[in-house]
């Protein structure tokens, strides 16, 4: 088995291993050794936006910072391509810069990427692999990896979580080298490599991996140097701009040698030795299997096996793919008769993926080579790659040796035919029109105030108009999304088109092949919901001009956000919002990431404690104030604007009619509520009503409408002598009862002097219009 015929290596590397400094053994995932290794390394920053599953590296960080263990300075952007830009500003003032994403965060950022690469400032990115939207997985193949395989970073990879250790050690000192000078990426599989523990060695001492990374290089420019100012990113013209790029491929190609250096410096520290390419009994290897990361080392237990009957099988994966290991690949596959090989993604329309026309090229440089290649797309979306899958590759590469050329070259592997018997049934019939109408809801202009007179019933009455969402969704006990969506839309009358950003009202409700939705639903990511729905509806209105479409009455088109969606869809939303479409963006606001694991958002408030603004010795959770999007929205004059909670059912009612009336007849209405989170605010599942109530009464978050530029308090506690000492609401969530204890008292204080501040200036603006 793989692990006997590791065992002779072992045994040479053992004389040696008493002369190496002291490691310790633990047995962590991949998220947690990046940490690990990035907290010894101790960089000087973190540029970071959550997203599965690399989040948890940004989460070990932050707990590892609470314990004192590094003095990484940790910034949480607004978004992937914020955070890539945190990173590029600290790498151009000439400090060590860290990052850590995934899937469509990486594309995200992608345009941000050869900006760094291109001016030569290192640093280092690890890349958790995961699927590419759409539609949304979020399990681990390698569609994202393969967008990185043009933006001039050098590419390693780590099959387990000690090579994620160690590959994030050399990464570093590939990166600074002289003769390379450019950010450097370590990818591991999503979930298999990430959060699967395995048996793992460290360095018992940070000072052995300071040591082994060295002082940051000295002699090159940066933006902090006032005796030597530099511009950084010129506009090149073409003459330039090719000898600029010549450089660059040179400094790639070159980064393939240093990498060799390095891991042999690296194996006489550690034991633990990495070639270019991580080979398996290929020394007289006929056929073989060509692999990356984790599914590598399935494959190597099915190729012992395939010895033992006799069949000189092999498995290649490299370890690094940028630069390509071309001469090593000869080198290994020279004697080959066929080769398989297997790819986490695909390549559309091209006949087999990236590294297959990249193996295939590699091979046909060998002067009279006859190597088959065989290629398979596989493991997409996350799908398992088990020891009969392995056995089915070799299996494709034995039957291609034999033939002596591959039947079907290019294919797909473990993918299913559809059966049309199986098609999911309609289990509630269509609702529209009539049934979401209870005639109930009056709203009507008064044209002598320039507002809006809504007449609502008692909720009572409105309680046989039908759920726009389903049962049977998948959201925690005691959410408030539903509860606080369901009670809005109970004042919407008539046909919807939602669309909802990513997030975990998206998540629990669409899980395919079902759906809890009875309208209209559309998906697209945090960061381009707004945009996305503001196409829709002017395709609606301009295909109704046409007479293309003939509906009774108007759709409402409304847009849910949350989970911190305001933060990476601020953007979208606020040009949506200029533009002043017929639409209502609605965000539910559960102050954090919730959908990602609880990490800090601009939402969040000051002093909470998430997964990424931990309470320690030395912070006491988020260190900055939360942000206004209501106020925010308001200052880009769309006419209606208001807040709400579900502990207040007849205000939010009555808002949600004016919200369809304005956003059929005049533009834009953004809305904000407030809804529960038990599980990451650390609180009773049946407290949610309470909890946001009380938020209320502390006036954290006040009730208030801005109409046409005018504000107007719909609920004042102070009026009604409720209002409670915003400690009085903080104690009934875990996540800030800190904030009550003595040591916290300053930032209690600072919070709770922010909270009267925001309250005070919302009452002059309900008392005087021009403001």
């Amino acid at each position: 088995m793989a692990i006997e015929y590791d065992r002779e290596k072992a045994a040479l590397t053992a004389a040696i291993k008493e002369t190496m400094p002291e490691q310790s053994l633990t047995f962590e995932s991949g998220n947690e050794m990046a940490a690990m290794a990035a907290a010894q390394i101790n960089y000087h920053l973190m540029g970071y936006f959550p997203i599965t599953p690399s989040t948890e590296v940004a989460q070990y960080l932050d707990m590892m910072k609470t314990r004192g263990e590094h003095d990484i300075v940790l910034i949480s952007a607004d978004g992937e391509h914020g955070s890539a830009g945190v990173c590029y500003g600290a790498a151009a003032a000439g400090g060590r810069v860290f990052n850590a994403t995934s899937a469509n965060g990486f594309l995200y950022m992608l345009e941000q990427l050869p900006v760094q690469s291109g001016t030569r400032f290192p640093m280092v990115l690890n890349l958790v692999t995961r699927a590419i939207s759409g539609p949304l997985d979020i399990r681990g193949d390698h569609s994202d990896l393969y967008y990185g395989l043009n933006i001039g970073w050098p590419i390693l990879l780590a099959r387990d979580p000690q090579a994620v250790y160690d590959m994030n050690i050399i990464a570093l000192r590939v990166a600074e080298h002289a003769d390379v000078r450019l950010p450097v990426m370590v990818a591991y599989d999503g979930f298999f490599t990430s959060h699967q523990k395995r048996r793992v060695q460290y360095f018992a001492d940070r000072s052995t991996v300071q040591s082994f990374v060295g002082e940051m290089p000295s002699g090159y420019v940066h933006a902090l140097d006032p005796e030597n100012p530099i511009t950084i990113g010129p506009y090149m013209n073409d003459p330039d701009l090719i000898n600029n790029n010549y450089q660059q491929s040179e400094a790639m190609y070159r980064a393939g040698e240093v990498f060799k250096q390095v891991a042999d410096e690296y194996e006489k520290i550690s034991g633990r030795k990495y070639e270019m390419l991580d080979l398996y009994r290929m020394e007289d290897a006929e056929v073989a299997v060509f692999l990356l990361n984790s599914a590598a080392e399935t494959a190597k237990d099915v190729a012992d096996q395939l010895r033992a009957k006799g069949i000189k099988a092999g498995v290649v994966s490299p370890n690094m793919i940028r630069p390509w290991p071309a001469k090593e690949i000869q080198e290994a596959c020279k004697n080959l008769k066929a080769i398989m090989i297997g790819e986490r993604a695909d390549s559309y329309g091209g006949h087999g993926g990236n590294l297959t026309h990249e193996l295939k090229a590699t091979l046909q440089e060998i002067k009279g080579n006859e190597t088959v290649v065989v290629s398979r797309i596989f493991g997409v979306g996350g799908k398992d790659f088990y020891h009969d899958d392995a056995e089915a590759f070799f299996d494709l590469a034995i039957e291609a040796a034999e033939l002596g050329l591959a039947p079907i070259p290019f294919d797909y592997f473990g993918h299913t035919p559809g059966d049309p018997e199986l098609a999911p049934k309609r289990v509630l019939a269509p609702l529209h029109g009539e049934a979401f109408k209870s005639g109930l809801i009056q709203v009507t202009p008064n044209e002598q105030t320039g507002k809006l007179n809504v007449k609502i019933p008692p909720l009572r009455a409105l309680t046989g108009k039908p759920k726009r969402i389903a049962p049977g969704h998948g959201a925690c006990p005691g959410c408030g999304i539903f509860p606080g969506l369901e009670l809005f839309f109970k004042g919407i009358e008539g046909d919807i088109v939602v669309l909802f950003q990513t997030g975990c009202a998206m998540v629990v409700t669409t899980g395919y092949p079902y759906s809890s939705h009875k309208q209209t639903y559309i998906h697209n990511l945090f960061q381009n919901g707004a945009a996305t729905l503001s196409g829709a509806v002017e395709m609606f209105y301009e295909r109704k001009r046409r007479g293309e479409i003939q509906v009774a009455d108007d759709f409402t088109f409304v847009m849910v956000t949350g989970d911190g969606g305001m933060d990476i869809g601020m953007g979208p939303a606020i040009g949506t919002a200029l533009r002043n479409h017929r639409m209502i963006v609605l965000e539910y606001d559960n102050e954090g990431y919730m959908n990602t694991g609880s990490q800090l958002s601009y939402s969040t408030p000051m002093g909470h404690m998430t997964s990424t603004s931990g309470v320690g010795k030395t912070q006491g959770g988020k260190a900055f104030h939360h942000k206004d999007t209501a106020q925010i929205m308001a200052a880009t004059n769309i006419p209606y604007v208001f807040t709400g909670t579900e502990a207040f059912p007849q205000d939010l009612l009555k808002k949600a009619a004016k919200a369809q009336w304005y956003a059929q007849n005049v533009g834009m209405v953004y809305g904000k509520i407030l809804i529960a989170c038990p599980l990451n605010w650390k609180s009773a599942d049946e407290q949610g009503q309470n909890i946001v109530e009380a938020a209320v009464h502390s006036c954290f978050f006040p009730l208030y409408e801005i109409e046409n530029g005018i504000t107007n308090i719909t609920y004042d506690p102070e009026a009604k002598n409720k209002r409670i000492e915003v400690q009085d609401w903080l104690s009934l969530m875990g996540k800030t009862k800190h904030m009550t204890k003595p040591e916290y008292a300053e930032m209690l204080a600072s919070f709770a002097g922010e909270v009267d501040r925001r309250w005070r200036r919302l009452k002059a603006k309900h008392e005087s219009e021009y403001l």
